[in-house]
């Protein structure tokens, strides 16, 4: 298989509420030894907050600084104000129809005005959807369409790597490696036009919180329950199942063993909320679906929780994200046969720095975290636009 061409890049929320402009964030980036950008709608782009004027104007400054910093915005990517909300599939579609053409293909139409890529995570199901199996499989039914409009939209603006993040509980998603599969076959099928999927190096923490449990583990969780203890994070499924569950507990001993069985039976109706134990390692993902991610968001994690840390010495001394191994991850995922029914593979990736700042940290601190991100990255992708065999072989 064709080897894909790597480049280093950055998304710019890390200056969100700080440096604001593009003649400020733009030099910025190019100081800190990158080219490639990824514009979060975070920092001032976002389509629903910003008049349509100021993104013409926007648009034009990205051009103008481009040229005078030698950067560029190679892709688009919604932010926590899409993120908050249920979005894409929110229970009323009014709401679904505003999300997709007043934002998502509004922010395809401005990417593809500068050549850039998209990604974007902006729906979520509420728990009155996760606790009914019928009206889950409809919402995804409904999701999928509107991702296929998406895609073909984004296609005809010329952003022709659109793509949905990969996320991490039942009620976003894609959350497992083989949901996410399943999404992509069902919007390439329905489009007609390639669409992909994000992954977050972070984005695997949560998988390990929903793995189904075996009769044994059920058993003693009960006993545990009978002496009293909460046991809320026991994951049994959804809210039908878990009120069956904890009913069991007021039942006699002898009779558990027989209601474990119909616990078993009912989580069988909610399979879409369990995840497998390899859903929660993150280089799984890289060797399965890495060649189906233009887009690959890199932040250091300890692999208890999501928190966008930064690559330097104190988080890579207890972190599980290491330069090296996610190259090879990716090097196994094209070396894999092609899949039928999967977006063809992709032709450049963008590995892409996603460190969060917080509210009270100070600028200096924030370019410290960047900085020290940046020079462990070069480390493993000197140069941009290098193929991922040659990296490969600079490692040995």
């Amino acid at each position: 298989m064709d080897q894909p061409r790597i480049y280093l890049s950055v998304d710019n929320c890390f200056a969100s509420k700080r440096w604001t402009r593009p003649s400020e964030w733009m030099p910025l980036i190019r100081d800190l030894g990158l080219s490639c950008i990824e514009a979060s709608a975070d920092n001032e782009c976002d389509p629903f907050f910003s008049h349509p004027e100021y993104l013409d104007d926007w648009t034009r400054e990205i051009k103008e600084w481009a040229e005078r910093t030698r950067t560029r915005v190679v892709t688009f990517y919604s932010g926590h104000g899409t993120y908050a909300t249920l979005g894409l599939s929110h229970t009323d579609p009014r709401v679904c129809d505003r999300m997709l053409n007043d934002w998502l293909v509004a922010m395809a139409r401005r990417a593809g005005s500068l050549d850039a890529g998209m990604g974007f995570f902006t729906h979520a199901f509420p728990l009155s959807v996760l606790n009914d199996p019928a009206r889950y499989h409809a919402a995804c039914e409904a999701l999928f369409g509107r991702l296929a409009l998406l895609a073909r939209a984004a296609h005809e603006h010329g952003v022709t790597t659109a793509g949905v993040e990969q996320m991490y509980t039942p009620h976003q998603v894609p959350w497992t490696v083989e949901g996410a599969r399943h999404l992509l076959r069902e919007v390439v099928r329905r489009a007609g036009t390639p669409f992909y999927v994000t992954i977050d190096t972070g984005h695997m923490t949560g998988q390990q919180r929903f793995l189904r449990p075996d009769t044994d583990a059920l058993l003693k969780c009960l006993a545990r329950m009978k002496q009293g203890a909460h046991e809320s994070a026991f994951w049994v499924g959804p809210d039908p199942v878990r009120d069956a569950f904890v009913a069991l507990v007021g039942r006699p001993e002898c009779e558990w063993e027989d209601g474990v069985r119909r616990i078993q039976q009912g989580m069988d109706r909610f399979a879409y909320a369990f995840a497998a134990a390899t859903d929660g390692d993150p280089y799984q993902w890289l060797r399965e679906l890495g060649r189906y991610s233009p887009i690959i968001h890199l932040q250091q994690t300890d692999g208890r929780s999501s928190s966008h840390r930064p690559f330097n010495d104190e988080w890579n001394a207890k972190g599980i994200i290491d330069g090296p191994r996610v190259l090879r991850a990716l090097a196994e995922s094209y070396s894999k046969s092609r899949e039928s029914g999967m977006p063809p593979p992709c032709t450049n990736l963008y590995l892409t720095l996603e460190v969060f700042s917080g509210t009270s940290d100070q600028p200096a601190e924030i370019l410290d975290r960047m900085r020290d991100s940046v020079t462990y990255w070069r480390r493993y992708i000197p140069t941009d636009g290098l193929t991922l065999d040659e990296l490969i072989r600079r490692l040995q």
